[in-house]
């Protein structure tokens, strides 16, 4: 009886273990719970290795040792799959590589409202060179401070905002959406069904904006609404929205999609990973190196928070940044090359 029993457990560890490493082959990636497990793989990872440590002290036991081995063997497999996808994206990569004449940077931060100072920010983009910046959870006002400060310091931007309800007074800085682009980009504006949310995410705003010219990529500065039980349809309701703001073209995603590339599958096209887009820090060595939640470290935290670029845009380098500033979220910087 014990033995059918451990049969079967080991049965039902093994799928498991294969929904949890990689649920996209059952479909289950934006399904509550595996949704939200597949995204901490660091924490699996660990989890992992802490099953195949109690299996391996189970050997000691003569009447459990093949029970044991099964376990350990399940286990191992599985830690080994999940450090094979990180090995794959990327555990972090501290530098970029030097600007060139063609190469643009884009930043993206959830300052989490007024936790970020406008200081910060702007430093943030004077050290980094940033030439498009997407501020979720940032107000019009910080936005404004921002470039005020850069222009000082040599380095004009146009500051850019949406904001969902703007009637309220005083509500939720979430939404709130700013993006910022260097004036050497040339000048943007930001799409009339952005600003009155006919066309955009559902709970918190995203920003849609096009070169007035016709010249450079359209920019969108993303964010999602964060897959809690309740929420989990329009979250994936969202998800669909981004990948469908990345048609063949020129393109540049940047913001917190609260997703993972995991939570992405089925939602690219010809290599994508949203519509034509292309996550940039998992093809640059950044992929398992989290931004959410900063109070965590990098490996046991989720990389929520993204630069995609279509095809036209090769990812050369990527940074997340280790001081949060007081945010929930830790910044990410890519370098993108044009392509060819």
């Amino acid at each position: 009886m014990f033995r059918l029993l451990g049969i079967l457990f080991t049965v039902l560890l093994a799928i498991a273990t294969a929904v949890v490493v990689w649920p996209q082959f059952f479909r289950l990636e934006q399904t509550f719970p595996f949704a939200q497990i597949v995204a901490a793989r660091g924490v699996v990872l660990g989890a992992f290795l802490v099953v195949a440590a109690l299996a391996l002290l189970l050997l000691l036991a003569r009447p459990l040792r093949g029970f044991a081995a099964s376990v350990l063997i399940v286990a191992l497999l599985g830690a080994g799959a999940t450090a094979a996808v990180g090995l794959v994206r990327g555990f972090g990569g501290d530098s970029l590589p030097a600007a060139t004449e063609g190469s643009i940077r884009v930043l993206t931060w959830n300052t989490a409202g007024d936790k970020v100072s406008a200081e910060q920010v702007a430093q943030q983009i004077l050290d980094r060179d940033a030439d498009i910046v997407a501020l979720p959870e940032t107000t019009e006002a910080v936005g404004e401070q921002i470039a005020v400060m850069l222009r000082e310091q040599g380095r004009p931007m146009w500051v850019h905002h949406v904001q969902f309800q703007p009637d309220v007074v005083d509500g939720p800085k979430s939404w709130h959406t700013t993006v910022l682009v260097s004036t050497d980009l040339g000048e943007y504006s930001v799409i009339e069904s952005s600003e009155d949310g006919s066309s955009n995410t559902g709970s918190v705003p995203s920003a849609v904006l096009m070169p007035v010219d016709g010249s450079g990529p359209t920019v969108v500065a993303v964010h999602a609404v964060a897959p809690r039980m309740e929420d989990m349809e329009q979250w994936r309701s969202d998800l669909r929205w981004i990948a469908d703001q990345c048609p063949e073209g020129d393109f540049v995603l940047a913001g917190d999609f609260n997703a993972t590339v995991d939570h992405m599958a089925g939602l690219g096209v010809d290599g994508g990973d949203m519509g034509f887009c292309r996550d940039a820090a998992s093809r640059s060595g950044n992929g398992l190196s989290g931004t959410w939640p900063s109070s965590l470290p990098a490996l046991l935290s989720t990389p929520i928070d993204h630069v995609m670029a279509s095809p036209n845009w090769t990812p050369t380098g990527s940074v997340v940044i280790d001081d949060a500033g007081g945010s929930d979220h830790r910044g990410l910087v890519v370098q993108l090359e044009p392509a060819g």
